[in-house]
């Protein structure tokens, strides 16, 4: 196996996590957007779209996604779970992964878009959708830090991809400005308890 991977992407970083918290060795190679790599014939022949992380497999399957790369990696090395347990801890990790990209993550990473000088020639630029996204991750915030009360991660009793997700939504956050609230002190310790673990750092 190889990753293709993009060290700034929150995205990526959820997978490197997921994989080092798994003890997977898996080659990487960093992609520099500068040289153009993941525009050319040969990287858009293995994720059309161009982007990172990219999971290449040794027979040449490619799986692109950063959740959907996760999966395969939890199917083929299923300890330590990421994913529960249980059928209902399965289907709770899935409705807080899907809570953590859809509510908090993508907010960010489109504030991040429609205002960051970098995007202003690639991508439609709309700063009133940059405040929009803004507000509606800070709310997020909020219903998040009552949801911990009482709890050590957001899906189960164990550490689990939507803690990860969660977790690389956070340090978005903190790159385009919007930081956790002092009064939310449930998110505050999670956070704590989160990057003191040894794959905080992947």
């Amino acid at each position: 196996m190889k990753l293709y991977d993009l060290n700034a992407s929150p995205n990526a970083r959820r997978v490197r996590i997921f994989i080092a918290e798994k003890a997977i060795d898996i080659p990487v190679q960093d992609v520099d957007l500068a040289t153009g790599y993941n525009k050319t014939e040969d990287y858009l022949t293995k994720n059309i779209l161009g982007r990172m992380p990219l999971l290449e497999l040794d027979d040449g399957t490619c799986i692109s996604e950063s959740h959907a790369i996760c999966r395969y990696l939890e199917e083929t090395y299923p300890n330590p779970p990421l994913m529960g347990r249980t059928p209902v801890e399965r289907a709770h990790v899935e409705m807080w992964n899907r809570r953590m990209e859809l509510e908090l993550l993508h907010p960010l990473i489109n504030m991040f878009i429609h205002s960051h000088p970098m995007w202003k020639d690639t991508r439609t630029q709309i700063p009133d959708w940059a405040d929009v996204c803004q507000r509606h991750a800070i709310e997020t915030l909020g219903w998040l830090d009552r949801s911990l009360e009482g709890r050590e991660f957001i899906a189960t009793d164990d550490y689990t991809v939507a803690d990860i997700t969660a977790q690389c939504s956070i340090l978005m956050g903190k790159a385009v400005g919007v930081r956790v609230p002092e009064t939310h002190s449930n998110i505050a310790e999670w956070w704590g308890r989160v990057t003191s673990r040894p794959t905080a750092r992947a």
